[in-house]
Order: structure tokens, then sequence, then C-alpha cells
């Protein structure tokens, strides 16, 4: 090997939108695995400062409560890069490779369908959390479009992403449901 990676190469061959794309969905990764890191140390911080300082905390459970939901969000390409997600891939198997790749553009493009909607509605909520000035009702009353943000980010980063599977399979970069054919 030539010392690349092979979780953000692996099955884009030399096509620039999809190398893009497995960068872009990799970085997602590192991003929200740094957000899980940064809420356990937050989490940690405010155990110290409830149990042995005995002294009330402010911001730290809602921040940490924003961490892992904008961890979880923005994690969401990374883990469709890898094929992480949960699957049923029994009806896949069983199918010939011609029907498996019809099966595959079926259902990429329908959940490109479903995430462009959750995306539009998602940066909707943003935008009106943007411009209404919402902030959380809690003492420490964040500015919401901030955590808010995560959801058109995530939603963005994930629609792209399966376009990118699509184009994959389309393209005969990326085996159908990451399958090798027989």
């Amino acid at each position: 090997m030539t010392g690349k990676n092979n979780a953000t190469t692996a099955g884009v061959g030399s096509h620039p939108f999809l190398r893009a794309v497995a960068v872009l969905s990799h970085l997602a990764g590192w991003c929200s695995a740094a957000m899980i890191v940064l809420a356990v140390a937050i989490t940690c911080q405010m155990i110290f400062v409830r149990f042995v300082l005995n002294q009330s905390t402010v911001w730290q459970t809602e921040m940490v409560i924003y961490l892992v939901i904008g961890a979880t969000l923005v994690g969401l390409p990374y883990v469709q890069r890898l094929r992480g997600h949960v699957n049923v891939d029994l009806v896949p198997i069983a199918l010939p490779v011609s029907a498996r790749r019809v099966l595959a553009v079926i259902t990429l493009s329908l959940s490109i369908v479903i995430i462009a909607i959750m995306l539009w509605y998602g940066y909707e909520y943003w935008h009106f959390a943007w411009d209404r000035g919402w902030k959380s009702d809690t003492v420490w009353g964040v500015r919401l479009w901030i955590p808010y943000l995560a959801l058109p980010v995530g939603f963005g980063l994930l629609l792209l992403q399966l376009i990118a599977d699509l184009v994959g399979v389309l393209t005969g970069a990326e085996a159908p449901f990451g399958l090798e054919e027989d």
C-alpha cells in the first residue's frame, strides 16, 4: 500500500466525486468522535464539580446532550460510508447480481428522497431558531441555532454520501450493498 487510508478511499477508485465525498464523510467521523470525547470529558468535569467540590453545574448537562446529539447526526455519513448501519442483507444475498444492483438503486434512491426531506425540514428548523433568536430555557441560555446546526449539516453530509453510494453503484465503482459479486 502507498499509505492511503482504506476507510477513506476504499471502493471509490479514481472517481473525483466519490473520493471527495469519502474524505468529507471521514472528516465528519473524526468530528463526531471528537464530540463524543469532549462530552465524556465534560461529564467527568461535571461529576468532579458536583461531588468533590459540592457545587452546582450550570452548563454541563445541556452541553453533553447537545454534543451527543450532534455527534450522532454528524457521524451519520461516516457510518454510512463504512456500511456500519444495522441492516438485513438476506434478500440481497439471495438475489442474482443484476437484481441486487436494481434493488440497491431503488433502496438508495428512496433513502435519498427521505433524507432530502429531512434535510429540508432540518434546515427550516435551524433557520427558524436562527431567525427568531431562540435560546434555551435554562440558566445557560445557549442560542439554539448552534446545536440545531447539526441537523442540516448531518443530514446534508448523509445525503451527499448516499448520492455518492448511488453513483458508485451506477458506475460500478462499488458493489451493491457492499457485497462482492459471486
